[in-house]
């Protein structure tokens, strides 16, 4: 019995040593401890203080700058366009070059290309320069064997003038004076009756069209078509023949 109380007591006081090696660390350290800042006069809240709370989470969109004033219809007004260039324009053409007339009877619609440099004085007024370049050939009039393929050339200048539907659509009209002809060997046209044709010779020619300007508004795509007496083509023994040409096209102009 006497050792069994001895082993008893061994094992509290082992328990006590524990138990007090747990709690004077934490003890101390609380005392060494900073006591708690002040709080400073005035930031207190009274018992009665309202107090907001947002429920929405926050947004990442970022305000956009401008003035404070500026509603929502004033910052979603886009910028005026900027005004469309005026200066040197250069203008290309691709499309067919048809005849009217006896000549009609002698060569198909060619294949046309067409160029033009020109200059606007004012927003709606044009001087220009141009020069022209088609293909055809003589299979209306001569069988397979003796059909000839040509080309027919013209330069001249004129002048044009544009009216604005809207800021990005133009109608136009213009007038141009020639001097047109084939490119053949000599007398090859003589002899089907178009002696005329083999050099160059006035013709007189009026075109309309429209314009679309693009976002850069140095660029514009166009469609036009035209009409023209070119004088050389009549037929020599045909009175009263008629040499109309007539064109369609597709175009693009760049203004510098």
């Amino acid at each position: 019995m006497g050792r069994v109380k001895i082993d008893g007591v061994r094992r509290r006081l082992a328990l006590g040593g524990v138990l007090s090696a747990l709690i004077l660390p934490a003890s101390a350290a609380a005392q060494d401890a900073p006591p708690p800042a002040a709080r400073p006069a005035g930031t207190e809240l009274s018992p009665d203080a309202h107090i907001e709370i947002n429920t929405e989470a926050p947004s990442d969109k970022v305000a956009p700058e401008g003035p404070s004033d500026a509603g929502p219809a004033a910052l979603a007004e886009a910028p005026p366009p900027r005004p469309r260039k005026k200066g040197l324009v250069l203008e290309s053409t691709l499309g067919i070059l048809g005849f009217a007339g006896q000549f009609r009877h002698v060569a198909p619609p060619a294949y046309w290309l067409h160029a033009q440099l020109g200059y606007e004085v004012v927003p709606w007024l044009m001087l220009f320069g141009e020069g022209e370049l088609a293909f055809t050939d003589t299979g209306q009039s001569q069988d397979e064997s003796h059909t000839m393929a040509f080309p027919l050339f013209g330069f001249g200048g004129g002048a044009r003038a544009t009216f604005h539907a809207s800021p990005r659509l133009a109608l136009f009209g213009q007038g141009q004076i020639d001097a047109v002809a084939a490119n053949v060997p000599h007398n090859a046209l003589t002899i089907l009756g178009f002696r005329n044709a083999e050099s160059p010779a006035p013709s007189f020619g009026v075109r309309l069209g429209v314009e679309w300007y693009q976002v850069d508004r140095h660029l514009a795509l166009s469609a036009q078509i035209g009409g023209r007496d070119a004088t050389g083509f009549a037929k020599v023994a045909a009175a009263g023949d008629t040499p109309i040409m007539w064109d369609a096209a597709l175009g693009v102009r760049y203004t510098f």
